[in-house]
């Protein structure tokens, strides 16, 4: 039996079936344990196969040995763009919700969309020059310029001059805000599938950002602070630290380290974000509090935690009003997802709360609701409701934020879904 020729590209579904790839050995282990699939197993079929399953993240990744691994999403890639977009600055997706806020070209592929937006963005943060700012240098000069650093001259130096050690300010381009373009700029040049015009522009960016240096691999972005200087940047700047954090660096793979150049979006988190600020955004016509994250215990000796996705609160913060979890799934044929139930009724219950909300990225309704037996309290007789919402992610963005205003209006109070959504008894 002749051995299968490894191939040099696999194109895997969000969630889709898995496929079977004629890879090495070496390979396929790598990438079962780096977290990238769902899961990566030899066939048992075909000899020197491996099945490969994608999971939530999208994206494209280039082993050492060269395998390009894509994975197409299930969301049209202009509306994966819309979430992220607004995500990352809500306050200008929502102003520009009818045409979206990031330009993906023509592209429907995740990796070129990202390098034509990033590179649109960048070349509007110059149009009016690379920004340039003062950044504290350190150095040892043969000429006092600034402040004499008194302790460095005498630990080094032995207080001989010269050379001196000094610390000065220096109005320059290497800063924070131009070395994340940079190296955002420099890991897409590396990304498998750029285009070759989007390349070319790439590289061109680059030579307008050569006076800041690039950020060593590993290390924690430099923080920057939004200013009215740096207004034109911040677009830019957040989608450029968007590929940075989403980014495939180093895997572990047993005692060695596999490093991969490519970028991988986690839908799961991108929805969670989408879902939570935009509820964020709506809630604020109400004058309400939105908490994300906000940390609970299920249990009275604070064992077991709890941090539900959003916790809506009044407008000081204190008491809340409403919970609410973000699942980036399908319902089931009948309907029910069990597990979501028994989760959102435990952050009812621990919070004090009537009532739940989860939202999914698809569903068959767009809204019901579940009435928990023997939680029936206060004079009206109801119980514990638990609201399921379905969002349709290829519908326009203006309709997407139109449905978040309704779901907003049911957590604030000011909307009665009683008489229009179906409903049972759980």
């Amino acid at each position: 039996m002749s051995t299968p020729v490894p191939v040099s590209e696999v194109v895997l579904r969000e969630y889709g079936h898995a496929v079977s790839v004629p890879i090495g050995a070496a390979t396929g282990r790598a990438l079962a344990a780096s977290g990238i699939l769902q899961s990566a197993t030899p066939d048992p079929v075909r000899s020197g196969h491996w099945l490969l399953r994608a999971g939530s993240r999208v994206g494209a990744v280039r082993t050492p040995n060269g395998l390009v691994v894509r994975i197409m999403p299930k969301t049209p890639v202009t509306r994966l763009f819309f979430l992220l977009g607004f995500s990352l600055d809500p306050a200008r997706a929502w102003r520009d919700s009818r045409e979206g806020t990031l330009d993906t070209g023509a592209y429907d592929d995740v990796v070129p969309a990202l390098a034509h937006a990033v590179e649109r963005q960048i070349d509007a943060a110059l149009q009016r020059g690379v920004l340039q700012g003062y950044r504290e240098v350190e150095e040892s000069a043969l000429v006092v310029r600034g402040r004499l650093r008194e302790a460095e001259q005498i630990r080094r130096h032995f207080g001989r001059t010269p050379p001196v050690a000094i610390v000065y300010d220096a109005y320059t381009a290497d800063t924070a805000e131009n070395r994340i373009l940079r190296t955002a700029t420099e890991h897409l040049l590396r990304l498998p599938g750029v285009p070759g015009p989007v390349r070319r522009r790439l590289a061109h960016q680059r030579v307008r950002l050569a006076d800041a240096l690039p950020l060593v691999r590993g290390q924690e972005l430099p923080h920057w602070q939004p200013s009215r200087l740096n207004t034109r940047y911040q677009p830019a700047l957040r989608l450029a630290e968007a590929v940075l954090r989403g980014t495939s660096p180093e895997h572990r793979t047993g005692p060695d380290t596999l490093s991969m150049d490519g970028f991988l979006l986690d839908m799961n988190k991108l929805f969670e974000d989408f879902v939570t600020v935009a509820l964020r955004e709506a809630l604020r016509e109400h004058d309400l509090t939105a908490c994300f994250q906000d940390p609970h215990h299920l249990d009275t000796a604070g064992r077991v935690r709890m941090r539900p996705d959003l916790v809506v609160r009044t407008g000081d913060g204190r008491t809340p009003l409403a919970v609410v979890d973000a699942k980036y799934k399908i319902e089931k044929a009948d309907g029910y997802l069990n597990a979501d139930l028994y989760q959102a009724f435990a952050y009812a219950t621990v919070l004090g709360l009537s009532e739940a909300h989860l939202v999914y990225a698809a569903g068959r309704q767009p809204d019901r609701f579940h009435e928990v037996r023997g939680t029936t309290t206060g004079p009206g007789g109801r119980g514990v409701r638990l609201y399921q919402h379905s969002l349709d992610l290829s519908c326009e963005p203006v309709e997407l934020l139109a449905a978040f205003r309704g779901i907003a209006g049911r957590l604030a109070g000011t909307t009665s879904h009683a008489q229009t959504v179906p409903h049972s008894q759980s």
